[in-house]
């Protein structure tokens, strides 16, 4: 790969023959900052990068030597950073600043790294371009109208626009390819557990994972080897060996077998980026790989799955920001609880907010098994996806955005467009979205269609371990996760008037009337009869409405898991319950009414063990089915078969089986 002017490898070559200093090329960078007017980065504290400097120019006098050492990098906004802000983009943390430093920032500075600032992200690492900072937009430096993506938008923008030659990011559900490919550089984010997230700020815990952004897949390497490693303060971390990621760069791929899903060319991929993609996947071809279809079936159940986990976690991890111990405070309330809802009124941004409200409904009691549990095994699924892919394959290569950057403030949605990104996280997989690829330093090519943006080419994956795949007749249909997806925007309205009701009473306000013109005195006209219509009802939110159901299912699946239940409800109260399931020949399930008294009726209904030993079930409906759940009903099951006892849905129309 050649030395471009802002590699690390040129810059470390200046560095080893003495044509310059940390502190010249600190100085360089720093100007280059000033001058730029793209809103990259939110801190630049100059003379703690010089102090920086210094210290790595005094390492290479001592005889020190490193790839890194006294190269200038910038850390995205959520990695904690001595001495400079750490905000996550947000009001909340607007003037916090932290006393240690996050383990990626710990083991970048070890390497010898010079920080040349905190760059712009959105609020928290919630959204997709870069709008949603409290610090205000980032431009993509291609087109100074677009986004550069997100949430590491500033990251990827710094690297595009020769601010800074690599730069760290954090990628929960695309925010590091993303931005990457719509700012025409190379992003990496590791597979979870190979990056600390010790002094990470928590978006969601269980997708969170630190990366790196920069020019070529080189320079991604060598930044990921020294960051990657095991950390005893995060429970997450992986404990293996350390790698030369570059190890393969520049090897003939002479046989490589490379996955091309089918579900990621779908309806919604424009139509520049589909030949862009398949133009390097036919270059691939030329150069020996041997490009395979495949298909990854779970494909469309990411998008509900992920919009119910990462809310969810991001609810929880988000409570802590109250006012009391660190960041923002509202300046005027009467006592805690208006502290606390005024403190996060004002601190948090709108997109925060929505994701709050949407996670603390399927965290809510009641509902965390019916929306948090089932996204977990949708996850499972898709997992379970990659893993017989990854038996055939050696790599995955799709699109990373089905269209290139957008301008600010447009309707960005289209069908299928966080499919790739969401659903490769889901599996935990590592994935890269590159400008050049590894091997050839080969260009994907430029899309036509608006700001272009490099085609990432390539994301290489080790399959998400962990139990069985859950077998095919109890994998929850795609139309019932569609319909919770739906719910939850009705679920926020509802915790959000909560919310407020909760902050104090909202003063109804009185329209005033306009004032009518004076009619003239007119003959009074004929009387008419005139029949009176009728007006339809509304039926209330589906939370509200009773529910009734007198069902039976009973049916076998291909796989020979047979459930036979019988439930009958009149007007919230179970009347009858009987629940067996035959898990193939592995073992069985059984709940009978007798065993169980009924604790709650609304929402939904709840029955707990007469024992008292922690079993429940649980009876909910939505607009389309009536579905009995449980939890912690271990004891019911014969032992190891607990976890494929799938609830059961009735029809409420027929009383049979739910059909998807």
């Amino acid at each position: 790969m050649s030395d471009a002017p802002d590699s690390l490898r040129a810059l470390a070559a200046l560095l080893e023959r003495g044509e310059a200093s940390a502190l010249e090329l600190a100085e360089e960078r720093l100007a280059r900052i000033a001058a730029s007017d793209l809103n990259a980065f939110i801190d630049v504290q100059p003379e703690l990068t010089r102090a920086q400097a210094r210290e790595a120019d005094a390492r290479r006098a001592r005889g020190e030597r490193g790839a890194l050492l006294g190269v200038p990098v910038a850390h995205k906004d959520v990695f904690v950073t001595r001495g400079w802000r750490s905000t996550a983009g947000s009001k909340m943390l607007e003037h916090y600043v932290s006393p240690f430093d996050a383990a990626v920032v710990e083991r970048l500075a070890a390497a010898g790294t010079v920080c040349l600032g905190k760059t712009n992200c959105d609020e928290f690492a919630m959204g997709g371009s870069n709008e949603h900072s409290h610090f205000g937009p980032v431009r993509n430096p291609r087109d100074r109208a677009a986004i550069p993506g997100g949430s590491s938008g500033g990251s990827a923008a710094a690297v595009a626009a020769g601010l800074v030659p690599a730069a760290t990011g954090t990628d929960t559900g695309g925010s590091i390819r993303q931005p990457a490919a719509m700012c025409g550089v190379t992003g990496l984010k590791p597979t979870y557990g190979r990056v600390s997230r010790h002094g990470m700020i928590a978006f969601a815990s269980s997708l969170d994972q630190g990366g790196v952004i920069a020019r070529s897949a080189e320079d991604c390497a060598t930044v990921l080897g020294a960051m990657a490693g095991f950390d005893p303060r995060d429970s997450t971390s992986v404990d293996r060996p350390q790698e030369d990621f570059g190890r393969e760069l520049g090897r003939a791929i002479e046989g490589l077998r490379i996955g091309v899903p089918r579900e990621f060319f779908g309806a919604g991929l424009a139509a520049d980026v589909r030949a862009a993609v398949e133009a390097a996947i036919d270059e691939f071809r030329r150069l020996g790989a041997v490009p395979v279809e495949v298909s990854l079936p779970q494909t469309e159940l990411s998008i509900p799955a992920y919009y119910v986990i990462a809310p969810a976690e991001a609810s929880s991890n988000l409570s802590r920001f109250d006012g009391v111990r660190y960041g923002h405070r509202a300046a005027q309330y009467s006592d805690l609880l208006d502290m606390y809802c005024r403190t996060r009124a004002e601190g948090f941004g709108a997109e925060v907010k929505r994701r709050v409200l949407v996670g603390t409904y399927v965290l809510s009691h009641g509902y965390y098994d019916a929306y948090y549990l089932q996204a977990q095994k949708l996850r499972r699924l898709v997992a379970d996806d990659f893993r017989r892919v990854f038996e055939t394959v050696d790599l995955v290569a799709g699109p990373v955005a089905p269209t290139v950057a957008s301008g600010h403030r447009r309707d960005r949605r289209r069908p299928g467009g966080e499919l790739p990104r969401r659903h490769l996280h889901l599996a935990g997989l590592a994935r890269r979205a590159a400008g050049h690829v590894a091997a050839r330093r080969l260009r994907a090519g430029w899309a036509t269609g608006g700001p272009a943006a490099r085609r990432p080419l390539v994301r290489r994956g080790a399959p998400a371990r962990g139990g069985a795949p859950l077998p095919a007749g109890h994998r929850l249909a795609l139309e019932e996760a569609v319909v919770i997806a739906r719910a939850l925007s009705l679920a926020a309205l509802a915790v959000l008037l909560a919310a407020l009701g909760a902050c104090g009473p909202i003063a109804p306000v009185t329209p005033t009337p306009a004032p009518r013109p004076t009619p003239t005195p007119t003959a009074p006209p004929a009387p008419t009869t005139v029949p009176a219509r009728p007006v339809p009802s509304r039926p209330g939110p589906i939370a509200d409405r009773p529910i009734n159901l007198d069902g039976y299912c009973n049916e076998t699946e291909e796989d020979g898991f047979h459930e036979n239940a019988r439930l009958v409800v009149r007007d919230n109260q179970v009347q009858q319950l009987s629940w067996q399931m035959q898990i193939g020949r592995r073992g069985s399930c059984s709940f009978e009414l007798a065993s169980f008294r009924q604790t709650r009726s609304r929402p939904h209904v709840e029955l707990a063990e007469r024992d008292g030993k922690g079993c429940k079930l649980m009876i909910w409906q939505d607009p389309r089915r009536i579905t009995m759940g449980h939890a912690g009903c271990e004891k019911h099951c014969t032992p190891g078969v607990y976890d494929k006892a799938w609830p059961v849905m009735f029809d409420p129309g027929t009383g049979g089986c739910a059909r998807p």
